[in-house]
């Protein structure tokens, strides 16, 4: 049947495509659905992509404002033209997207175009502009249909003053000023271009700190970085009234002492999180268990319902902690299209999946925390490297932030690595360069600069003098011997 294949993926971001060009490459004749305009989901089109564009005009523009500094000589006062920005993001995103296209001919993948919506029995149905068909998956379907951006109680998102991530990308002004609610990665990717645009920027956050989901010192050293900025950080503070106009958006917000303070922006960003993509999928009509609009999967991906598995930021594995980033998506899709085609399933350890936020100055980790070591009953020993003792750093002009090592005494094992500092984005791997999550690097991936500063004399931890190299050299030798052993 021309509408008959192995393995139908519903969604072409970067847990779908990946899925498709690796079950192909094994021989699988595969097809994905997919309804956007172009291949590459929220990473290459809405998210990681654009955003990392933007920034580094933010950081070009940083460079021509301190040209004095550099000995550059520009004869007029330094501007940007916000056209010029979005076109050159535009043509990158461009040439990604018909990249994967490239590679689906290649690996001999078809791209239906339509919403899908399952059916059971190994069926979905298609719907386009040229009607509706329906295809048949004689192996596995693959739902990797990611998420969308969410608001929260009381926000409505217009998408004109009271904007997503979505509109952020493509605006084509710089706002005077700009709230943006939420302190996660998206926000803080945000405050930072649009401070360094020129825009007055108030980020206010619901939890204690900045990106919470990092090393407390970490949050603690951005905040103080974002502050000496000019940007107005408010922490434990819930927005209580958010009310767009045609002349901005005006906000009332709780701060932690239980008084009230107002806010004005020409824009209010809403980056509080994404939920699942879900709507119209016939996941429940099809029996798939769910939890909270998420699909419900085992740690090889497979959902309560035989021939369906499951990816990226769609699933949750039953328990907190599946991290919505866009590199964890393609190993997960890697492994289904491996145990599809009958090779053998591998796991992730998601405890050491590296993370990385492009803020100013910029984040990168991988392993446990120092609280997180410590709920788990570790005995904690840290080491911290701050960027002021590097010759690197100095030369950049970047002596912001520090690399910060977690370990633990009785068996000198590493657990983890975390460094705040601008453009020292580096946490993609261990420190010994290995990929131990089974993830690969981070997304999108950069130099693991890290390791240089991780194995210097100063890099030591505070107590018991123990040298990170001396751990990378144990963590070897232990893979070493269990390698022979298992041999």
């Amino acid at each position: 049947m021309a509408n008959e294949y192995d393995v139908v993926v519903i969604g072409a971001g970067t847990g779908g495509y990946p899925t498709a060009i690796r079950a192909g490459q094994l021989g699988l004749k595969v097809a994905v659905v997919e309804r956007q305009k172009a291949l590459g989901g929220t990473c290459l089109i809405w998210g990681c992509i654009p955003t990392k564009a933007l920034l580094e005009h933010a950081h070009a523009l940083k460079i021509a404002q301190n040209a004095k500094e550099w000995g550059l000589t520009i004869g007029a006062p330094v501007g940007l033209d916000m056209n010029q920005v979005q076109a050159r993001k535009d043509r990158i995103v461009t040439t990604l997207t018909r990249g994967v296209e490239y590679l689906f001919r290649k690996n001999k993948v078809d791209w239906i175009k339509g919403t899908a919506r399952l059916l059971g029995g190994g069926r979905i149905e298609v719907s386009g502009e040229g009607g509706a068909q329906e295809l048949r998956a004689t192996k596995q379907i693959v739902v990797a249909t990611g998420s969308a951006a969410r608001s929260v109680p009381g926000v409505v998102v217009d998408r004109r003053r009271i904007i997503t991530s979505d509109e952020a990308i493509g605006l084509r002004e710089v706002p005077k000023s700009i709230v943006i609610l939420g302190a996660g990665a998206v926000g803080v990717e945000f405050g930072t271009i649009f401070r360094r645009y020129g825009s007055e920027v108030t980020i206010v956050e619901l939890l204690p700190r900045l990106v919470p989901l990092e090393d407390e010192a970490v949050s603690a050293d951005l905040e103080k970085a974002f502050r000496k900025q000019g940007i107005t950080v408010r922490t434990g503070t819930r927005v209580t009234m958010a009310k767009a106009s045609a002349e901005g958006v005006d906000l009332e917000a709780q701060l932690p002492d239980g008084t009230t303070e107002k806010y004005h922006g020409d824009y209010l960003l809403v980056a509080t999180g994404r939920g699942p993509v879900t709507e119209g999928l016939g996941a429940e009509q099809a029996g798939l268990q769910m939890e909270r609009g998420y699909l419900r999967v085992d740690e090889h991906y497979r959902t309560n319902v035989p021939g369906i598995s499951a990816v990226g930021d769609v699933i949750t594995l039953g328990r907190p902690g599946h991290p919505q980033l866009a590199h964890v998506s393609t190993a997960e899709g890697v492994i289904v299209a491996e145990r599809i085609a009958g090779r053998e399933s591998r796991t992730l350890n998601y405890d050491q999946v590296p993370a990385c936020t492009f803020c100013d100055p910029e984040i990168g980790s991988v392993g446990l925390t120092e609280k997180q070591a410590q709920e788990r009953g570790y005995d904690v020993r840290v080491g911290v490297f701050p960027f002021t003792a590097l010759g690197r750093a100095k030369i950049a002009g970047e002596t912001e932030g520090f690399v910060k090592v977690v370990g633990e005494k009785k068996y000198d094992e590493l657990l983890g690595v975390h460094i705040v500092g601008p453009r020292r984005r580096g946490g993609g791997r261990a420190a010994d360069g290995s990929d131990r999550a089974g993830t690969g690097a981070q997304h999108p991936p950069a130099p693991d600069d890290f390791r240089g500063g991780g194995r210097s004399r100063a890099c030591r931890a505070r107590r018991g003098n123990t040298h990170l190299r001396r751990t990378t050299l144990r963590l070897r030798s232990r893979r070493a011997a269990s390698k022979r052993e298992r041999r």
